[in-house]
């Protein structure tokens, strides 16, 4: 029996999964198998593929038919032009969440400052900020050990373990004790536990814990609000992404706790989904 070409595996990839990323998944999946960009795919359908490969891109190929997220199957997703390890102990990293990037770039100077991601996850957040802005000094932090030896493996891979130091814990109680920052940075988990897109899609793979966050969603924003006063400088920012009914919520939240300048923005997709506060009685001065 001769060996496949990628063309006819690539042809029954594409009729075995559903939906409109049919093809770009299959293709992610045999480069993946292979070690070669997607451009060898197309460049060579004719080129046959060994059995054991073929082999695997059949077993990915129904582990992905199934549900399990592309991103678990090959081990990577980008961010920020970054090339992330992600496992099922992270939460995957989504492009919306490069917002919190951009804001946090936004407010504060290039030169000497703090700043903290809070719950960090693969390192995302941190290590895109780490990427951008040398002089910073950048803590994380993530409850669970699991996700933290993701984070590092990336700041190692990514050349920027220098730049980040890693904390195991929850929230603030994982920060070195007595420091304070200039912006504090989070996606926390922010789904309404009985949320029933919790069934639906990629979720039902990633982690609970990064994701759902008691019964309206909102136990972890307010904790995160609740604790920053005592971590920030004054005139340091709070910056949350969040669910994209949730903004009204959030901007309560910091207003109640005293933030000023409180304003909610919006994703790629035009949904209210990143919300930011600064303490008052103070200017940041540049640098800080």
């Amino acid at each position: 029996m001769s060996a496949p070409r990628i063309a006819d595996l690539l042809r029954a990839a594409r009729q075995r999964l559903a939906g409109p990323q049919a093809a770009l998944e299959a293709q992610a999946l045999l480069a993946h198998v292979l070690g070669r960009p997607r451009s060898h795919l197309l460049a060579w359908p004719e080129r046959p593929v060994a059995a054991a490969a073929a082999a695997r891109f059949r077993t990915l190929l129904a582990r992905r038919a199934a549900g399990e997220p592309l991103a678990y199957l090959t081990g990577e997703r980008e961010f920020w032009s970054l090339p992330l390890r992600v496992t099922p102990a992270v939460l995957i990293p989504r492009p919306e969440t490069e917002l919190l990037v951009e804001l946090t770039l936004a407010q504060l100077p290039a030169g000497p400052c703090g700043v903290a991601d809070l719950g960090t996850g693969s390192g995302a957040i941190a290590l895109a900020l780490a990427s951008e802005r040398p002089a910073w000094r950048l803590d994380a932090s993530d409850a669970s050990a699991a996700a933290l030896a993701v984070a590092r493996d990336n700041a190692r891979r990514l050349d920027l373990a220098a730049r980040v130091a890693f904390h195991h814990g929850p929230w603030y109680a994982a920060l070195p004790r007595g420091v304070r920052y200039h912006a504090l940075v989070s996606n926390p988990p922010y789904v309404a536990s009985g949320d029933p897109h919790l069934t639906r899609g990629d979720l039902p793979f990633e982690p609970r814990a990064a994701l759902a966050a008691g019964p309206d969603g909102l136990a972890a924003l307010r904790a995160l609000v609740d604790g920053a006063p005592d971590r920030l400088h004054p005139g340091g920012w709070l910056l949350l992404e969040h669910g994209h009914d949730q903004g009204a919520a959030v901007r309560a939240l910091l207003r109640a706790r005293g933030f000023v300048a409180v304003a909610t923005h919006r994703d790629l997709a035009g949904l209210p989904r990143a919300t930011l506060g600064r303490l008052p009685h103070a200017a940041l001065p540049r640098p800080c």
